[in-house]
């Protein structure tokens, strides 16, 4: 990471962010088509969830997208291609000018829910553009916990290796994504925070499949979704605060 860039990662404003959905969505995107269900002042995140394949072996596997938000302007800014323009225009994140120096910050979630996680577990996933490639690591030191009732869940994004996992790529995207120096990623975390499901158990649903790592599962092939996470996951507010 260049000097500049960590420099301009750090002036960004470090008061605490809080979005509450009963105020809407804030920018914060979901799994199903960007189209985050908010009900009863909750963000509704509920299965058959995608099946990403960006990080099928030789990367770490395969993931759900539960929720996630962008955490840098340009993402949705007018110059962006139409193409890659997201439909939402806003970020409550970075339109706050929050930092995305996410070094030890504290990330707190209040959510409940009802699933059946076949071995999965809900974790954090910070993505960061770097020099040398688009890394993204998961807190999988930390897992946070889904309730039945409504609870306070935190986890701080540790500046330590041993808590996180970088995911790499997909043997076709290894132009894209890859794996960097955790401390480069998390002083700039320029692309967004999701929060995710990993690992997945993933089996094709028919004969004659002979690479399933090289194919992308759930769009070129079916997979069997008995071993996929089902269930609803809701939150109601995430926190994020930076360390002194």
């Amino acid at each position: 990471m260049s000097a500049l860039s960590l420099q301009a990662a750090n002036s960004g404003d470090r008061t605490p962010y809080v979005h509450h959905f009963s105020d809407g969505h804030g920018g914060w995107f979901s799994d199903r088509h960007y189209a985050l269900k908010i009900w009863d002042g909750a963000a509704q995140c509920y299965s058959p969830w995608f099946v990403d394949p960006n990080h099928a072996p030789p990367g770490a596997g395969y993931l759900h997208l539960g929720m996630w938000i962008y955490t840098a302007q340009h993402w949705y800014q007018p110059d962006m291609p139409a193409a890659a323009r997201l439909p939402y225009q806003e970020s409550s994140f970075a339109d706050q000018g929050k930092s995305t120096d996410l070094r030890d910050a504290r990330l707190t979630v209040r959510l409940r829910g009802d699933v059946d996680l076949k071995g999965a577990q809900l974790l954090l996933l910070a993505q960061a553009q770097t020099e040398k490639t688009t890394a993204n690591f998961i807190l999988t030191g930390q897992p946070i916990e889904i309730t039945e009732d409504w609870s306070d869940q935190t986890i701080v994004l540790a500046n330590d290796p041993k808590q996180w996992t970088c995911i790499g790529s997909r043997k076709d995207l290894v132009d894209l994504y890859g794996c960097d120096d955790l401390n480069t990623a998390l002083s700039d975390v320029n692309v967004d925070l999701i929060f995710v499901l990993f690992p997945l158990d993933i089996e094709p649903a028919c004969p004659g499949v002979t690479d399933p790592h090289g194919l992308k599962a759930d769009v070129d092939y079916p997979v069997m979704a008995a071993k996929l996470p089902r269930g609803l996951i809701q939150f109601e507010s995430v926190k994020i605060e930076y360390p002194e």
